[in-house]
């Protein structure tokens, strides 16, 4: 077992809800009595977190050719400083309340771009719940399978496996054939060394995104959650999507809220707002797992409304410019 140290304000808890973003997520699992537990590449990775701001315990389970610290540290964006964004949400005073609620949460981050990209494109286009249950089918099909204390967990599949699997097995699942394509593009593209992390890393934020944006159906909101969620850059918000307009509305209490005005007063670290609304969203619905040690004391809000699927017309993936969905989570 190792020691991770954090950057205080910081909750596993909440942390790890923001990352699987649903319960039913076989990759990302989080429960109070087990802590965060991920499959990667073979073994368990196992978080525990006594109290909030307390250490992380990181243990790998199983041979692990990998260092698990740097990868947890990676994902839970343990070394993150929000002091600015704690500082800038004073003027927003629903936003204020919702982080002081929610006070320790870190930007996640998936361990790789792949797996940014594949949750991006799955998400386009759909609701948080039918993006993810398409998702889960097919890790589930395609996923590295890892027993643990009689659980099965599922490792994220990687892009060679995604290039061997049947189309028409992948469109049963849930997965539409623009998709598909389109996911089997960025596979190519990885595999090929076309689209190097470490070369983005190097880049400024708005480059990233202009690069993102020549891949096949990436467009300006797909590219902003894949910087955000994948590369971890706060200074990115995925506009156009209908859930996160709908829980601005409902926890800010305002049906005209100005979310460029928002998003001017946040400032670099905007992304974390992406973050808050998610979890104010599965805290309405009863759906936040936090540990009773650290959860606020406090009356649960009235639930909110689903968000409606997307209005606008899809747009298919293998247009000039690669237009992708603007629908997700």
């Amino acid at each position: 077992m190792a020691t991770l140290p954090v950057r205080a304000p910081f909750r596993l808890d909440l942390t790890a809800n923001a990352l699987r973003r649903l319960s039913i997520n076989v990759v990302d699992t989080y429960s109070v009595a087990d802590g965060y537990l991920r499959a990667h590449r073979g073994a368990v990775v196992l978080v525990r977190q006594a109290k909030r701001d307390s250490p992380l315990d990181v243990r790998a389970l199983g041979t692990a050719d990998f260092d698990p610290v740097a990868l947890v540290a990676r994902m839970l964006g343990t070394d993150c400083d929000l002091r600015p964004y704690y500082r800038a949400v004073k003027a927003i005073p629903w936003l204020d309340a919702l982080a002081t609620r929610m006070r320790g949460i870190k930007p996640p981050r998936y361990p790789t771009l792949w797996e940014a990209i594949v949750n991006a494109v799955v998400f386009q286009q759909l609701s948080i719940h039918a993006a993810s249950a398409i998702l889960r089918r097919i890790v589930e099909r395609l996923g590295t399978r890892v027993e643990h204390q009689g659980r099965t967990l599922y490792g994220f599949f990687d892009p060679a496996a995604f290039l061997g699997a049947d189309p028409e097995a992948l469109r049963a699942l849930g997965l539409s054939t623009n998709k598909s394509a389109a996911l089997r593009a960025h596979a190519e593209v990885l595999i090929e060394g076309g689209l190097p992390e470490g070369e983005l890393e190097r880049l400024s934020t708005d480059q990233v995104l202009g690069r993102l944006m020549t891949l096949r159906g990436v467009g300006p909101w797909t590219a902003a959650v894949i910087a955000l969620r994948g590369l971890g850059r706060l200074d990115v918000f995925p506009l156009e999507d209908t859930g996160v307009a709908a829980s601005l509305k409902a926890i800010s209490g305002d049906e005209s809220v100005d979310v460029g005005k928002i998003l001017t007063i946040l400032g670099p670290q905007r992304g974390m707002l992406y973050y808050h609304l998610l979890l104010g969203r599965l805290e309405s619905r009863g759906a936040l797992e936090a540990s009773d040690a650290v959860q606020p004391a406090r009356p649960a809000p009235a639930p909110l409304p689903r968000p409606p699927v997307n209005r606008q017309p899809p747009r298919k993936p293998d247009r000039a410019r690669r237009r992708g969905g603007r629908r997700g989570r």
